[in-house]
Order: C-alpha cells, then sequence, then structure tokens
C-alpha cells in the first residue's frame, strides 16, 4: 500500500522506560496521596499453537509502538468487548539493525502476545533496507541478487534469535509484503527469479533457529499491479500462509468487481486451495471511493465466508473506521458487524441497504479509555510508555502537605 503513516521506529527505547518505571515507583513510595491506574494483568500459563481456533482471529493496525498495544483495549471496549486476538506491527525498513528487531521495539508487543494463550502477533518484515527510498529497478535488482546469494542472512538470523529470546517464536511474518506493486525495494517485479530465491534463503535461515515455530504470510496487493503476484510466489515449501492487501481502489471499482478482477479476491482463494494454504488479510480497509459502505459490508461478508487465519483492517484515515471520522457509514456497518463478537460468537452476515438514498448511521462515540484522576489530584504526564507499564497515569493529591501535619 503506497499511502500509508511513516513508520519510523520512536527514539524512545525500553530501556528508558524502565529507568522512568522505576523513578515512578521509588516516587509513588516517597509521596503520600499519589494514586495509580490498575496494574497490568498476570501473565497466562503456557503458550498454545495459533490458529486452531474456532473463529477467525481479527484485529486492527492502531499504531507501531506501544500506542498501538495501548489503543486495542479501548477499540475491543468499542466493539462491544469483541476479542480483538491480533496485534500488527511493522518493522521499520530504514536500515538494518531496525530490521533486526533494534532493542526495546518488539518488546511491548511480545508482552501483550505473551499475556494470553490465544492471541497472535503479525509482524510485517522487510526483506530490503532503505525499503521505502524509491529506488531504481536495477538498484533493487542488484540488491536482490546479493540477498539471493545471502550477502543479508545474518539480519534475519539476528531477528528470529531475537522474537525467540522475547518469547514470541510463533509469530506470524509478513515477509516482503506488496511484492508485486512498485513501492517498496523488496519489490519482486526487477527480478522475480532472484527475490524468490532471496525469500528462500530468509525463510531456510529463520527457521534454522532452534525454539522457532513461525509462519510466513505471502501477501501481495490484490489485482496484478506491476507484476502478476503469482510470478512471484516462492513456493509451497517456505510459505505457510497465502495473504493479500486488499484495500478499496481503485476509483470506481465496485466490490464485485474486486473480488472477479485478474488476481483478485477469487483468484487469490483459488490459489490458495490449490496450494492447500490457508489465507489471510494482512491489510485492509476503505481507499479511493471514500465512506464505501457497500464495499465494508462485502469485505466482512468474504472473510466470513472464507475464513481467513486472520484480518487485520488498517485503522487510519483514510482507511479506517475507528480512528478516522471521515467514513460514518463504514464504521457504522463495521461495529454493527463485529461487536460483541467473540470465540462462541456466530457471524453475524451485513444486512442490505434498503432502497433509496441511505442516511447515515448513528456512530457512537469512541469511550475514554483514561481513568479520571481524583478530586484535588494533579495527573504527572510520565509519557506514553511509563504509563503503559504502570497499567495507568499517576498522580498527586494536592493537599498531602496539610494532612500530614
Amino acid at each position: 500500500m503506497a499511502v500509508r503513516q511513516s513508520r519510523a521506529r520512536s527514539g524512545r527505547r525500553p530501556a528508558h522506560a524502565a529507568a522512568a518505571a522505576i523513578a515512578a515507583a521509588v516516587f509513588l513510595a516517597a509521596v503520600p496521596g499519589v494514586a495509580a491506574g490498575e496494574p497490568p494483568a498476570p501473565g497466562p500459563g503456557p503458550s498454545t499453537e495459533a490458529g486452531a481456533e474456532s473463529t477467525p482471529a481479527f484485529g486492527a493496525y492502531l499504531d507501531y509502538g506501544p500506542r498501538g498495544v495501548a489503543r486495542m483495549a479501548a477499540l475491543s471496549h468499542w466493539l462491544g468487548g469483541a476479542e480483538l486476538r491480533v496485534g500488527h506491527t511493522y518493522l521499520p525498513g530504514d536500515r538494518w539493525s531496525n530490521i533486526e528487531g533494534a532493542p526495546g521495539f518488539l518488546d511491548v508487543w511480545a508482552d501483550w502476545r505473551t499475556r494470553q494463550a490465544d492471541r497472535m502477533l503479525v509482524l510485517n518484515v522487510p526483506m530490503m533496507e532503505r525499503n521505502e527510498e524509491h529506488l531504481g529497478d536495477g538498484e533493487v535488482r542488484r540488491l536482490l541478487r546479493q540477498g539471493a546469494a545471502g550477502r543479508f542472512d545474518h539480519h534475519f538470523r539476528a531477528l528470529a534469535e531475537r522474537l525467540v529470546a522475547l518469547k514470541v517464536p510463533d509469530t506470524v511474518l509478513v515477509l516482503g509484503w506488496e511484492m508485486n506493486g512498485t513501492t517498496y525495494s523488496h519489490r519482486c517485479g526487477p527480478d522475480p527469479e532472484a527475490w524468490k530465491t532471496y525469500w528462500n534463503r530468509i525463510v531456510t535461515t529463520m527457521r534454522a533457529v532452534p525454539g522457532q515455530k513461525f509462519r510466513f504470510d505471502f501477501a501481495p496487493s490484490r489485482g496484478r499491479d506491476a507484476v502478476p503476484w503469482t510470478r512471484c510466489y516462492p513456493g509451497d515449501a517456505t510459505v505457510d500462509i497465502i495473504g493479500m492487501d486488499s484495500y478499496d481502489q481503485p476509483r470506481g471499482m465496485t466490490f464485485d468487481e474486486q473480488v472477479k478482477e485478474p488476481y483478485g479476491l477469487q483468484a487469490h482463494v483459488d490459489f490458495a486451495k490449490a496450494h492447500d494454504k490457508p489465507i489471510s488479510y494482512p491489510e485492509w480497509g476503505l481507499f479511493r471511493n471514500g465512506d464505501n459502505a457497500a464495499y465494508m459490508r462485502g469485505m466482512l461478508a468474504w472473510m466470513d465466508e472464507h475464513k481467513p487465519v486472520y484480518n487485520t483492517v488498517t485503522d487510519y484515515c483514510p482507511h479506517g473506521v475507528w480512528q478516522c471520522d471521515d467514513n460514518p457509514r463504514s464504521t457504522a456497518v463495521y461495529r454493527s458487524v463485529l461487536f460483541g463478537r467473540t470465540d462462541e460468537s456466530e457471524p453475524t452476515a451485513p444486512k442490505p441497504e434498503e432502497p433509496g438514498t441511505p442516511t447515515a448511521p448513528p456512530v457512537p462515540p469512541v469511550p475514554s479509555t483514561a481513568p479520571e484522576p481524583p478530586v484535588d489530584c494533579s495527573p504527572l504526564e510520565l509519557g506514553d510508555w511509563v504509563e503503559y507499564w504502570l497499567g495507568g497515569k499517576l498522580c498527586m493529591r494536592l493537599d498531602w502537605y496539610s494532612r500530614n501535619e
């Protein structure tokens, strides 16, 4: 997807967070009248293999860092307690040190994943550094051939070792996503054979790390794009899931046309079935056709019918439904279909539109997840990382000195 918020990693690191949390704890013990939110829930028992759940897992891309983790609880509340079992983030593709999973970047996601056994962590992994610098085809071809020869293996070994060390060895890795387009340096078009060899080297390298249980998701963008995505398929031995990023585009194309177009949604399902692979939708959402409730109904019904391993809507403007106020009709459809959905829930088919001019249904406001501070209590701004790990904001009573006289 070409239009995407920057996922450049924040300069804040968990080492800073840990120091800040310790300082906050000392402050909490030293100063009377300081209140904090509820602590995080205790961790679960041993992890189980993902993918065997009765209801397909779903979630949303909400932010690449700790804000994304924190927002999942609020989105679940807005959806009537629906279970968001998928956490989805992206490794920055600016330089190799970040593609290896720079210290601290993945910690908060790993912590979220390990707190419940049925959760799933989905991680988009660039295959090249300078991944969004619009390198020319000649340079991309040269880099793909270097990757195919093994030059970059050690970076992916380091990433695999880091994920295992963080106790998330069952992470779903969306490797080299949207390779059939032109946006990324890890695109396939300049040399499909080198691209496939390079993919196979990466998977083989990461699978060789002791303790890993990774699943690799091959996820092109819907349609032909710059090159037919079938030309980039690296083979059944190194692909566990066949995904597809499917936004509401191009302008004027109906959902039915998105299903039937060459290399579209039906072709994706048929290809996966022919290769005996499950499907996924790592990225989907609104786009060129604006607030398109028909697309939203169609996509949700499609996923209920075809049961992907997981799906995550891209939830920022122009694609989103919760963090974007520009799509009220689509937001109402999304919320009505998924409201209260759990593992035990039966999917609810979207209702067809009534004839005539539709009106925008009311969309309830997003509930605030911030606790109300006590009376005469001044909130302390300690930063997102500290607040996440402490389970809420801290505040200091303004009258504590008088109560101790």
